[in-house]
Parts: structure tokens; C-alpha cells; sequence
């Protein structure tokens, strides 16, 4: 074998972080049964169809081909896997789904990323009221307050509001257009020469600080107070009040951010989007929304669906080491497995030694810190 390095992006897990992961996972999934979700499995490998819909402006997949010539890709994204398997199969709905499994994702050079990821989550399809938001904020918070984590910041927004504030506005669709695009990448001067139209217009104080809309939650929803009446917002900002309403509830100690001045994660967002995050972190800990028009990416029907997924790696990340204790290693001859087998059974923090030597056996416990009990001292 030549090359027995890993692919750039990889990585083994073994020891203390691939046993953090399994606790996360364990969780998760205990979790997810709890509140009724069925466990979904798709495979690593799909059709390069299948993620059309996906946003890959930041990465690009793994590519190869079938003995067809067909393109192929490792999975980057867990959601469109269900979609495609939803339209696929006539499942009755509604449905609750949970999954696992890595992703798979070519990151720009120097990037300090992974190409592979772990992540765990859920979909509910068929399901159009709010309620399917607040079941996976509900979820959300639970995990981080399983998991330790004490400083998290929930960030809300949605699809719908720039959309429908564009479309009020009185002027024409390419300078909405480029106005858009301005606000997006934050080009103030352009965006300042775009909405010079609209000075002493009803919208001219939102307009105003519509590039810096992000922030505490009330302080947000005062500038979105300042916008003349827009029937199309109506219920957009009555869902995010009531949303966050519901987290106080909750969470009263929750801190909670609005951004109103961003693109959606993904193109196929349809509304509320949700994500969550710790100071000084560059990975999300868990994003998630609504996406009722992705199953028509496979088939004709519209459904209605909103998801939660968490980054099972950056869980890890902000995880401490876990305290073990003291271990102990029991070594005995051929003749007393019975022995050490009951032995095993009263021990705490035990396993058996398998060497063949006590020179053997003293040697690995030295090397992994461990106590040796010898059951042949007794013989």
C-alpha cells in the first residue's frame, strides 16, 4: 500500500472523542424516541440529482460514477436524502423522522474545516402549523441543556420577510433586485444609492436600518415596528412573536436573536429558520427550519416539512473531557476463567486482561494507567 495517509478532510475517532460522540449520539437518539420519531436510515452514496435544491456556494461533493456513467456523490446534506426517499416510497403522512450519519463535504483550501461531518436530526413532513417550529426548538433546548451547554444564543428568521418587504417597496423589480443583492453583501454604499428613491417614503426609516437588523429580539422587532403596514408580513412577524413567546416559556433564560437582513440557509427555505450557536465557535451547534416546498424538488405534491439538525462534532467541541475512573485489569491463567468472569461481575470499573505473560499483563496496565489485579497470586 502506497498511500496510507487519510483524504484531505478526514479523520479517525477512537478513545475519549469517539466515546463523547457515542454519549451525544445516545442522547440524541433517546431523546428523538421519546417524542415519537421513527428512525430513518439512508445511504452514503445518492444521485447527484437528489441535491440540486442545495445551496453548495461554500463546499462542493465528493463526486464519482455508476457503471452507468451516472454522477454520483457522498451524501453533503441528510434532508434531502428524506425527501427523495419520501416521494419514493407513498409513505402515508404525516411522518416523524429521526437520522444519523456523516456527511460529506470538499471545503475551500485552508479552511480549517472538515470534509466530514457527523450529524443527527430530524424531520417532520406533513405537519404545517407552528407547532412543527416549536417541537424542534423544544428538542433543541432540551439537547443543549442535556449536554451542558449553558451559553447558547438562538437565532430566529425567516424566509418570507425580505421577500415580502421587497415586494411592497415602490420601485422596480431589478433595482429589488439589486437592492437585495446590496443587502446581502452588505454594500452600503450601493445600497444606500438604491433606496434614495424611497427618502421621504413611508419606508424610509426601516430602510434606514434594515442592513443592521440583527440583534436582541425586542430591539429587532422595534425597527420592524417602524415599516407601514404590509399584509403579507402580518402573519410572518405574528409567528415570530408567538415563537418566541414560546421560548420564554420554556427557557426563560433563553437569549434570543433575530436577523432579518440575511438569505436563508438553504434556497429551499419557505419560512422560519432557527439556529444556534456559542461565542467564539465557528460551527452552529444545531440549525434547522421550514421547507415546505422541498418535496416538490421529486415529485408534484406540495408538502408541508420542517426539520432540526444538530452538528454532533461541534456538540463534542463544547463538551468537557469526561472524568473516568480508576480502571482495573484482571489477570488470571487459562484455568480460571470462571473465576475472573465473577470477579468481572463484582469489580467495578473491571475488564479482563487477555495476556499471555504477567510480564504481559503488568506492561499494559502500566502503559494505559490502569490497576492490575493478578487472580494467579492466590493459586
Amino acid at each position: 500500500m502506497k498511500n496510507r495517509n487519510l483524504p484531505n478532510g478526514t479523520r479517525d475517532e477512537f478513545g475519549v472523542r469517539a466515546a463523547i460522540k457515542e454519549t451525544i449520539a445516545s442522547q440524541l437518539f433517546t431523546l428523538f424516541k421519546q417524542r415519537g420519531f421513527a428512525k430513518l436510515t439512508t445511504p452514503i452514496l445518492e444521485y447527484a440529482d437528489v441535491f440540486k435544491p442545495l445551496n453548495l456556494a461554500n463546499y462542493r461533493p465528493y463526486q464519482l460514477l455508476d457503471e452507468q456513467g451516472e454522477a454520483l456523490v457522498l451524501r453533503p446534506d441528510l434532508t434531502l436524502p428524506v425527501a427523495r426517499m419520501m416521494s419514493t416510497t407513498g409513505i402515508e403522512l404525516p411522518a416523524k423522522w429521526y437520522y444519523s450519519g456523516d456527511v460529506f463535504r470538499v471545503k475551500k483550501q485552508l479552511s480549517g474545516s472538515y470534509n466530514q461531518l457527523t450529524q443527527a436530526g430530524i424531520e417532520l413532513v406533513g405537519y404545517a402549523s407552528l407547532k412543527g417550529e416549536w417541537e424542534c426548538l423544544k428538542i433543541a433546548l432540551a439537547v443543549c441543556q442535556q449536554t451542558g451547554i449553558t451559553d447558547m444564543t438562538l437565532e430566529l428568521s425567516d424566509a418570507r420577510f425580505i421577500e415580502g418587504v421587497l415586494q411592497a417597496l415602490p420601485i422596480p423589480l431589478p433595482t429589488k433586485q439589486a437592492l437585495k443583492k446590496a443587502l446581502f453583501d452588505k454594500d452600503l454604499t450601493r445600497y444606500n444609492q438604491l433606496i434614495t428613491p424611497l427618502t421621504d417614503t413611508a419606508f424610509e426609516a426601516f430602510l434606514a436600518e434594515w442592513p443592521w437588523l440583527f440583534g436582541d429580539f425586542d430591539s429587532v422587532m422595534q425597527v420592524v415596528g417602524t415599516l407601514p403596514e404590509i399584509a403579507t408580513l402580518k402573519p410572518v412577524i405574528d409567528d415570530l412573536k408567538a415563537t418566541a413567546g414560546f421560548i420564554r416559556t420554556q427557557s426563560p433564560d433563553q437569549q434570543v436573536v433575530l436577523d432579518l437582513s440575511i438569505p436563508s440557509p438553504q434556497s429551499y427555505y419557505t419560512g422560519m429558520a432557527f439556529r444556534g450557536y456559542t461565542q467564539n465557535a465557528a460551527d452552529y451547534l444545531f440549525s434547522g427550519g421550514r421547507y415546505d416546498d422541498l418535496l416538490t424538488s421529486f415529485q408534484q405534491v406540495k408538502e408541508p416539512a420542517v426539520g432540526l439538525a444538530f452538528d454532533v462534532d461541534a456538540l463534542a467541541d463544547r463538551m468537557p473531557e469526561p472524568e473516568t475512573p480508576q480502571q482495573t485489569l484482571i489477570y488470571f491463567e487459562e484455568s480460571q476463567w470462571q473465576l475472573a468472569e465473577q470477579t468481572l461481575q463484582t469489580t467495578p470499573n473491571s475488564s479482563l486482561c487477555l495476556a499471555d505473560s504477567r510480564e504481559e499483563a503488568t506492561r499494559i496496565a502500566v502503559s494505559t494507567n490502569k490497576q492490575l489485579l493478578d487472580l494467579t497470586e492466590s493459586r
